[in-house]
C-alpha cells in the first residue's frame, strides 16, 4: 500500500543513533585539531630555544673512509683521521645513527689522538648484513674486523655509545685475550648490558608490573610491527618526530639542531636495522662479558637518560674489575651530542691517564702503594 506521506527532508533533526555518531565524530575530530596544536605548539616552544649548534657541519665525515670486510662479507665504511703514529681510540656509535654523531669527539681527539670511526652494519655508508646476521655476536665480531684491518698492534682505546657499547661488550665475550694486550681502556656510554627493555620503561616512568613488560616485550619482539610503529610515526610529520627523537634521546633544553640532526640520520636507516637489529636487543644480556674487561674502564651515565637510566651504568661498574662511574648532569641518551663539552672533558682526563707514559707511570705507582 502507497503511503500518502511525503520523504523525510534532509534537514530533519536526526535521531538518537545519529546524533550520538555525529557528536562522536567531532569530539575526534576536535582532538586531533587539538593534538596536532599542542604538538604543533610544543615544537615551536623547543625550536625558540637557544641553538649554539645552529649552522654545526654535524654529518661531515672525517679523514678518509675505507671499507673493511668483516667475518661474514659485510663490508663496514671505516674512517680514519688524525696522526697515524699515535694511539688509536675507536669510536662505536649507537642504534639507528652513524659515525657522524661523534662529530665533537673526533674534531677535538683527532688533534692528538688516531681516531677510527665505523658505521655499523646496516647503518649509514656500511652494508647491509651479507648473511642478514644482525645478532649483538655479529657487531662483536665487527669491533674484531676494524682492529684487524686498522689497528693491529695497538695500542687501542675502545669508546662506545648506547648500542656501541654492546657492541664492545659482546666483543670482549667473544675474544677476552684482547685485553690488555691491544685494547688498553674501555669507554661505555649511555648504555646497557642487560634487562633494557625494563629500564626503558622504568625512565619513561612506566610503572613496571608484568603486564607492562609482557606487552613491551611482545611488541619489541614482532619487527613488523615495531617498523609499522616507526613509519607510522615519521609520517606523521617532522614534529612528532621531533617530540619522539628529544623525549627519548635528550634533555628538554635540548639543541634543536641536535635533535633534528638525529632524527634525519635515524629516518634513513633501513628496516632491517629497525626490525632485526632492534630484536636482537630485547634478550640482551652481557653481564656476564663485563668480567672480561680487564682494562680500566670509564662509564659514563646521564641523569636525564631515560633510554639507560643511571641505574644501569651502577650495574655495569658493579661487574666490572676496574671501573669507574661518571655521571654528566643536564644530559640524555645523546650526551656526547648534548654536553660535548663536558663529555670531551671526562674523555680527555681518561685518555690521558690510560694512554700517556707519565699518567699510567704514576697509576701503577699509585696501585703498588
Amino acid at each position: 500500500m502507497r503511503s500518502d506521506h511525503p520523504p523525510a527532508e534532509s534537514g530533519r533533526v536526526p535521531g538518537r543513533a545519529a546524533r550520538k555518531a555525529l557528536v562522536a565524530t567531532t569530539v575526534t575530530a576536535a582532538g586531533a585539531v587539538a593534538a596536532v596544536a599542542l604538538e604543533r605548539a610544543a615544537v615551536r616552544k623547543a625550536r625558540s630555544r637557544p641553538d649554539p649548534e645552529r649552522g654545526e657541519r654535524l654529518g661531515e665525515r672525517p679523514g678518509t673512509e675505507t671499507k673493511v670486510v668483516s667475518f661474514d662479507g659485510t663490508e663496514l665504511a671505516v674512517n680514519d683521521v688524525g696522526p697515524e703514529s699515535a694511539p688509536a681510540v675507536v669510536f662505536v656509535h649507537g642504534f639507528s645513527i652513524d659515525m657522524t654523531a661523534w662529530h665533537y669527539q673526533w674534531k677535538e681527539f683527532s688533534k692528538t689522538y688516531r681516531c677510527l670511526l665505523f658505521d655499523q652494519r646496516g647503518h649509514g655508508r656500511s652494508a647491509p648484513a651479507s648473511s642478514g646476521d644482525y645478532s649483538l655476536d655479529a657487531l662483536g665480531h665487527d669491533v674484531k674486523a676494524v682492529l684487524d684491518a686498522k689497528a693491529p698492534e695497538g695500542p687501542v682505546v675502545l669508546v662506545g655509545h648506547s648500542m656501541g657499547g654492546m657492541a664492545i661488550m659482546s666483543f670482549a665475550g667473544l675474544y677476552p685475550h684482547e685485553f690488555r694486550r691491544r685494547v688498553r681502556a674501555v669507554v661505555l656510554a649511555n648504555t646497557a648490558a642487560s634487562d633494557i627493555v625494563q629500564e626503558f620503561l622504568g625512565g619513561l616512568g612506566v610503572r613496571m608490573s608484568s603486564a607492562a613488560f609482557r606487552l613491551a616485550e611482545r611488541v619489541a619482539r614482532h619487527p613488523k610491527t615495531v617498523y609499522r610503529l616507526r613509519a607510522r610515526a615519521l609520517g606523521r610529520g617532522a614534529n612528532l618526530a621531533f617530540l619522539v627523537a628529544r623525549a627519548t634521546n635528550f634533555s628538554r633544553q635540548a639543541s634543536p639542531t641536535l635533535v633534528d640532526y638525529v632524527v634525519g640520520v635515524a629516518a634513513r636507516a633501513p628496516a632491517a636495522v629497525w626490525t632485526d637489529l632492534l630484536a636482537s636487543l630485547i634478550d640482551l644480556d652481557l653481564s656476564e662479558s663485563l668480567g672480561n674487561i680487564t682494562v680500566p674502564a670509564l662509564v659514563v651515565a646521564s641523569d636525564l637518560d631515560r633510554l639507560t637510566p643511571p641505574a644501569t651504568a651502577r650495574a655495569i661498574q658493579a661487574k666490572l674489575p676496574d671501573g669507574r662511574l661518571v655521571q654528566l648532569k643536564g644530559a640524555g641518551h645523546c650526551a656526547m651530542l648534548e654536553r660535548h663539552a663536558e663529555f670531551n672533558r671526562v674523555l680527555r682526563t681518561f685518555l690521558t691517564e690510560v694512554l700517556e707514559p707519565r699518567a699510567q707511570k704514576a697509576r701503577a705507582q699509585k696501585a703498588r702503594v
